[in-house]
């Protein structure tokens, strides 16, 4: 079973696409994936869809008390991303880039469907 649960929004195509992305590098070593609109799957963590409001989440299911969401949920994916941790932590060391990061992530998080569009059906990861 892998370790992390990312929480993603299934109507939107940039989250969409982006989930793609991570299943095609990680195969379903690492996350499974659900979409924020599975209120019953999540449900079993104790999340809502107020929680939700605030950007994607990545949960660790071992310890799922510990979770990060928005920006820092995009970081800890690109953390676990083999190769790609070095970068997250010089990006994280750069506080002027950290906070741009968040604001940038806040903005497509208020806009994305706007700006990417909205899918008419819930995208779900095909996990085998």
């Amino acid at each position: 079973m892998p370790q992390y649960l990312i929480i993603y929004d299934g109507r939107c195509n940039l989250c969409s696409a982006g989930v793609q992305a991570v299943y095609a590098l990680d195969q379903g070593r690492l996350f499974s994936y659900v979409p924020m609109q599975d209120e019953m799957a999540l449900a079993a963590w104790g999340i809502t869809p107020t929680t939700c409001a605030e950007g994607m989440i990545v949960l660790d299911q071992t310890h799922p008390h510990q979770y990060w969401q928005g920006s820092a949920a995009v970081e800890q994916i690109a953390r676990l991303v083999p190769g790609v941790a070095p970068w997250v932590e010089r990006y994280q060391g750069v506080s002027a880039l950290k906070s741009w990061g968040d604001a940038g992530y806040a903005q497509i998080r208020e806009h994305r469907y706007a700006w990417f569009g909205e899918r008419a059906e819930v995208y779900r990861v095909a996990e085998p």
